[in-house]
């Protein structure tokens, strides 16, 4: 896969599967997706979806997808599995899948994804993707995840950590502003790249989302409960959906 954020949280294995697994509540701190709706379900087959996700303000860009979970693994995990893709033209990413795991690692939970798609737009979708959107995306999850871990953690609701996040990006901006607008034009450079360098490198507050405290590749672990390793038989059933 070619996308991979873990987070340690400390939570039961049932609340952060529902927090992540219905839709109503992944939607509130997923910053991937504005909405998420599961379609019809025939007993037995896997779950339909769709999504959405609001890009610009007048801009939304639709997809579906399906997905099917393991709830009783014999280790004591549970995964789920899906498949995705997008048919609306702004879309960069045409289709893919991914999974997430669960995995109990003492008094907290291992929750891990790893991910991959095709974007279209040819050569051209393929350098913007690699330059900035994978990046991104990567970004996002990692930023979400953290979201995530402290509304299990914390009971801080995914709207209040992002006023948050928000009010310190302002904090932030405004310090290197109000530092170019009193500092002399002769002088400027140094003291706003200082406090630019400062804004940048500054940790966040414990309250807010931070995608630098999630893992970004896969630990260099024993392969031990669970593991990292995709589902490749669940993702087999998904592709036959």
């Amino acid at each position: 896969m070619g996308l991979y954020v873990e987070a340690r949280i400390r939570a039961g294995l049932d609340e952060v599967w529902d927090r992540s697994q219905l839709p109503d509540r992944h939607q509130r701190w997923d910053l991937r997706f504005t909405e998420i709706d599961y379609l019809p379900c025939v007993p037995g087959e896997p779950q339909h979806f769709r999504y959405a996700t609001r890009v610009l303000p007048l801009l939304t860009v639709h997809g579906t997808g399906v997905s099917a979970g393991e709830r009783n693994r014999p280790d004591g995990t549970r995964t789920s599995a899906l498949r995705f893709s997008s048919a609306h033209p702004l879309s960069l990413i045409e289709e893919g899948r991914g999974y997430w795991r669960y995995v109990p690692d003492g008094d907290a939970l291992r929750f891990l994804t790893g991910y991959d798609y095709r974007p279209r737009w040819g050569r051209f979708g393929r350098i913007v993707d690699r330059l900035l959107f994978r990046p991104l995306m990567g970004w996002a999850t990692a930023w979400s995840f953290d979201r995530l871990r402290l509304w299990c953690e914390r009971g801080i609701t995914p709207e209040r950590s992002l006023r948050h996040a928000l009010a310190e990006l302002f904090v932030r901006i405004a310090a290197v502003l109000v530092t170019a607008a009193v500092v002399p034009a002769a002088v400027a450079v140094g003291p706003v790249l200082a406090v630019a360098g400062a804004a940048l490198l500054v940790p966040p507050r414990s309250v807010t989302p931070a995608a630098r405290r999630c893992l970004r590749r896969p630990p260099k672990r024993a392969a031990g409960r669970g593991g990292n390793a995709a589902p490749t038989a669940l993702l087999a059933t998904l592709e036959q959906s």
